[in-house]
């Protein structure tokens, strides 16, 4: 089967295609023909092991991923696809069912076909979506579900989502206002009408306004770009407020750290805990018209290298996807 694999950390240059050979499922595990998968900020990551987040987060990157070289040679991890073939045991799917969702860590899904538990958090592909926009669905919608769900959003909370136009980020403002939020968006010009349509209350153009500056508080900011850190938003937080960040070593330690007698909060879940129900949560959320997931940009498999530098110019809005 066809694969995108890479040997060797470094810039997108260092993905190519190649032959490799075709898995086969074991005990417990389904085989999915793969049609779609999402480019993600974590792909693009894991491939230059993390080296833009400074030398302790590239160890680290390193340490889990391999470090001389990749020990998982092909990427991916957000797919949709069908399911082609079932090893022993296996009771919830069956040939041919749609499917879609995450292989998380394990990667493995730029490939023409991957292999995957059936407890994974894989579920049936709602029927009103394309390949393309199931892909689309468990990036951006896990990233968010984890953290919103770790701050406790209760009906009426002010939630503040920056960076709302990217994968993670229109998530955010969808699955802030399923929990009843009052939401604002910080997002830039060309994407404000974008993210007002999915329901925000009301929407900041960065380029104009500084939200740190306004006087306005919230009781969760959600970095859904990993470009904040506490002490900037601090002063934006309510009593008791809830800072959510997506990326940064400083905000993650200052989640160890905090006192549990102090007021204001970092919630920073590492590892994310993520379930098969979390898939078939999304899933019918999707299919009662309450989460979209948007697609920016679609690619061939053959144009990978130009989806990740895409990707990294940090300009996309929602989801890039590779079609197969």
């Amino acid at each position: 089967m066809r694969a995108v694999v890479y040997d060797t950390y470094g810039p997108p240059d260092v993905l190519r295609i190649e032959d490799v050979a075709r898995p086969e499922p074991k005990e417990g595990e389904i085989r999915v023909k793969v049609h779609a998968v999402a480019v993600t900020r974590g792909d693009c990551a894991t491939r230059d092991a993390n080296r833009n987040s400074g030398p302790a987060i590239s160890l680290l990157s390193r340490a889990i991923s391999g470090l001389s070289r990749p020990k998982q040679r092909i990427l991916g991890s957000e797919f949709s696809g069908t399911v082609d073939a079932i090893g022993p045991g296996v009771v919830d799917f069956k040939p041919g069912d749609e499917v879609f969702g995450s292989t998380g860590f394990r990667f493995g899904a730029y490939a023409q076909y991957l292999v995957a538990p059936e407890s994974a958090r894989i579920t049936t592909k709602p029927s009103n979506l394309s390949f393309e926009e199931a892909a689309a669905i468990t990036d951006g919608g896990f990233y968010a579900l984890i953290p919103l769900r770790a701050a406790n959003v209760k009906p009426g909370a002010r939630v503040l989502v920056y960076g709302a136009s990217g994968a993670i980020g229109t998530a955010g403002v969808q699955l802030a206002k399923n929990y009843g939020a009052d939401v604002t968006a910080v997002t830039e010009t060309k994407n404000v009408e974008l993210v007002r349509s999915l329901g925000a209350d009301r929407v900041i153009d960065y380029t104009t306004d500084d939200f740190t500056r306004n006087s306005k508080t919230y009781d969760v900011i959600f970095d859904a770009v990993g470009k904040l850190q506490f002490g900037r938003v601090q002063g934006s937080l309510n009593e008791h407020g809830r800072f959510l960040p997506t990326d940064g070593l400083g905000n993650f330690v200052r989640a160890l750290t905090m006192s549990r007698f102090e007021d204001k909060k970092v919630v920073f879940q590492l590892p994310p805990r993520i379930t098969k129900d979390d898939a078939v949560l999304l899933k019918e959320l999707v299919e009662a018209g309450k989460f979209k997931a948007i697609v920016d940009r679609t690619y061939p498999l053959e144009r990978v290298v130009e989806a990740h530098r895409y990707v990294e110019t940090e300009r996309k809005v929602g989801n890039v996807v590779l079609v197969l």
